[in-house]
């Protein structure tokens, strides 16, 4: 018998597909839901209300992320997260926040979402505002003055906004007009 013969004929001997539920689970209430939905996009879409100050930042790093990336962001039991700038071209790039990450929300998700290691979720909208504002301000982005919000963060351009390819697709928008200047932010 030939092979392309044999899918239907299974299919046909094993009879109709259940539609029927499994009994297992149950559906997720809208509350948790929301409490998931919180990606941050490139143009600050999804960032919630809230603010946060490069000084509330330094002491909020140093209780929170200096024992796993260093006092100062040069890595230690986790990756390196300031440094780097001018070294994806050589043979030992440093990719971090300040030398490979194309949008400063990108920072806001990732810590919101998964920072600290230890307690992913835990910090506040202020105080993952202060821990960006931290970050950015290692890698020389923002001044020790500087406060990051809603409407300031996605203004942060990064050094290698334009480091990575558009995606070709068809389906798949272009990328919203980026801004071109550094952004000291309040």
């Amino acid at each position: 018998m030939r092979r392309e013969a044999l899918l239907p004929l299974i299919l046909c001997l094993a009879g109709p597909a259940s539609a029927e539920p499994l009994g297992i689970g149950r559906p997720a209430p809208p509350e948790t839901i929301a409490a998931w939905d919180i990606d941050v996009r490139p143009d600050g879409q999804g960032l919630p209300p809230g603010h946060g100050s490069v000084r509330d930042g330094a002491a909020l790093y140093a209780a929170r992320c200096a024992g796993c990336h260093g006092a100062r962001g040069e890595g230690a039991a986790a990756e390196a997260l300031a440094g780097g700038q001018g070294s994806l071209a050589s043979p030992k790039p440093l990719r971090t926040v300040g030398s490979y990450w194309p949008y400063a929300t990108t920072l806001f998700d990732y810590v919101r979402r998964a920072m600290p290691f230890d307690a992913p979720q835990s910090l506040s909208a202020d105080e993952t505002y202060a821990v960006s504002a931290y970050v950015l301000h290692l890698n020389g982005l923002l001044s020790e003055e500087a406060s990051l919000d809603a409407a300031a963060l996605p203004r942060v351009a990064m050094p290698n906004r334009d480091g990575f390819t558009a995606d070709p697709r068809p389906d798949v928008p272009p990328p919203a007009a980026r801004p071109t200047d550094r952004t000291e932010a309040r």
